[in-house]
């Protein structure tokens, strides 16, 4: 995994921001074994307990399994990873939507810009 970093909010919410990322654009498989704690704290260069703490969030989400003796593993219920990701989306939707009418488009005007650049 590829982790990069910002400022401007905890490194843990990061971590399950970027995990959550790869699962929903299936750079992590459904079922797929995850490297333990101590690798990917080796590969965010982030302290293992920073690691624990994202991926116990991820577990509470569902979105980690843990197998006791064997590890953790991603959910294999396609359904959550997709409810996730439409979640994603309709944040970036929000975001986009809320920023464009800040600059006083409105939507006629956001819909024309989106068509203009929609690449198909």
């Amino acid at each position: 995994m590829d982790f990069k970093f910002t400022n401007d909010r905890p490194i843990y919410l990061q971590i399950i921001e970027q995990i959550k990322d790869d699962l929903i654009s299936n750079k992590l498989k459904p079922n797929e074994k995850m490297l333990s704690v101590r690798e990917l704290a080796i590969s965010a260069n982030v302290n293992p307990n920073t690691m624990q703490k994202a991926l116990q969030e991820l577990e509470k989400e569902g979105l980690i399994i843990t197998q006791r003796t064997v590890g953790r593993y991603v959910t294999n219920d396609v359904e959550l990873i997709k409810n996730i990701k439409n979640d994603v989306a309709k944040k970036h939707t929000d975001d986009y939507l809320n920023k464009m009418n800040q600059l006083g488009y409105s939507f006629d005007e956001i819909m024309k810009i989106i068509r203009e650049n929609t690449h198909e």
